[in-house]
């Protein structure tokens, strides 16, 4: 508890700085670059076009659960929080090394860095968030106030990746083969939330995988995001999935910056 005050005091008063350096990270990526910010958005609507086409009506046929519903609409508010999740996740598990040059200043909170990467990923879920408005208002979607409720699973999703993130970066410090085991994971860990795919395809008579679905706690993301632009059903209706969800995530956070906290007085030493 003392740790997460710590936490938040830093925030506070140093609130300027996070968002100068974290504006300044958003756009050092494209620095250089021809096309600049564009680069943004072309991997990730490729990839969603990829699997437009692989499970839609071109491919396997997938059907949404959603009744009068296409394909596209169904995958969209699935894998946009999962873009950001991802993203924040692995560049904050490098962010010690990236900025290894205020790590090794004494009187820089260091365990701001990664809230400053994950406000720079922020930028870019924000611009994703708005495409996804745009995207369905020109599929002829009426506009409903519980779109907006995405923004707090859209929290929800950096909470986690912070929680992690903590942890993972500071493993990365000793053990430098840790982002690429992250990137693996998140590769493998699309694939084990119904993000794609309905989940009625393997829980269909075996009750047990509804369960096992569950205790991923990116599943209650992807819900609440679909419950938020599909069926505007609001984000109380899921009680239990929700309390599950932040107690998981409460856990990871707690114990990511104390390990994050101990092992700080060697950072410097290794980098």
């Amino acid at each position: 508890m003392r740790a997460i005050l710590q936490l938040l005091k830093n925030i506070k008063e140093k609130r300027r700085m996070i968002w100068d350096l974290a504006w300044a990270d958003f756009r050092k990526r494209f620095v250089g670059s021809y096309f600049g910010m564009l680069w943004m958005f072309i991997q990730p609507l490729v990839t969603i076009a990829i699997y437009a086409f692989i499970f839609g009506p071109h491919g396997f046929k997938s059907t949404p659960p959603v009744p009068n519903v296409s394909y596209t609409l169904w995958l969209v508010p699935g894998i946009v929080p999962w873009f950001f999740f991802s993203e924040a996740l692995n560049t904050i598990t490098g962010i010690l090394q990236e900025y290894s040059y205020l790590v090794k200043k004494v009187v820089f909170p260091i365990e701001l860095l990664p809230v400053i990467k994950l406000l720079s990923c922020g930028f870019v879920h924000l611009f994703f968030f708005l495409v996804m408005l745009a995207f369905y208002l020109l599929s002829g979607e009426a506009p409903r106030f519980a779109w907006m409720q995405a923004l707090y699973y859209s929290f929800a999703a950096g909470m986690l990746a912070l929680g992690l993130g903590f942890f993972t970066s500071a493993i990365n410090v000793f053990f430098k083969d840790m982002q690429q085991i992250v990137g693996i994971l998140l590769q493998f860990g699309i694939w084990m939330c119904p993000i794609m795919y309905d989940e009625a395809l393997f829980t269909k008579g075996r009750p047990w995988m509804s369960v096992l679905f569950k205790l991923n706690p990116f599943y209650y993301i992807v819900a609440g995001y679909r419950d938020s632009m599909l069926t505007g059903a609001p984000f109380w209706m899921r009680p239990q999935l929700g309390f599950y969800f932040w107690l998981v995530t409460a856990i990871f956070f707690v114990l990511g910056l104390c390990f994050f906290r101990k092992l700080r007085p060697h950072f410097s030493d290794v980098l």
